[in-house]
């Protein structure tokens, strides 16, 4: 389903993307459209477009396509989601050391929204690092 959320096909269009937002926060999905964990991402992305639309816009874009930012921001992982506000990356504080990302498929539609909100509150404050509502570190997971 990640036809339904809009794809950016050049470096350009993912600048422009993040310069032109002024009010809203502008979530990034980099990843393989093909991968099984972008397909995971994409569809909980998909089914929260609509209930953060008034605060946050999402893009997908596909790193094989536009390999311009695979070194900038490290993108490795089969899906990365990063947030930008006012042409700023945002770095989020998951518990997990890596500030610069989501690197993990989600699949909870409440976890994102809950996110993406506390970023963007974040965000209007004229914060650059935000703590997460949940701790993502592994030692709670046994």
């Amino acid at each position: 389903m990640a036809f339904l959320l809009p794809h950016l096909h050049s470096g350009w269009a993912v600048d422009q993307a993040i310069l032109e937002e002024e009010e809203r926060l502008v979530v990034v999905r980099f990843g393989r459209d093909w991968s099984k964990e972008c397909m995971i991402m994409d569809e909980t992305l998909r089914r929260v477009a609509n209930k953060v639309k008034n605060f946050a816009v999402i893009y997908l874009v596909d790193i094989d396509e536009v390999p311009d930012f695979n070194k900038m921001y490290e993108l490795y992982d089969p899906v990365t989601v990063m947030f930008f506000f006012r042409n700023k990356h945002m770095m989020l504080d998951l518990g997990t050391g890596n500030n610069n990302k989501i690197n993990w498929p989600m699949s909870d539609k409440q976890e994102i929204v809950d996110i993406i909100e506390c970023v963007y509150k974040g965000a209007r404050k004229g914060r650059g690092l935000v703590i997460a509502p949940k701790d993502y570190s592994t030692k709670y997971k046994y």
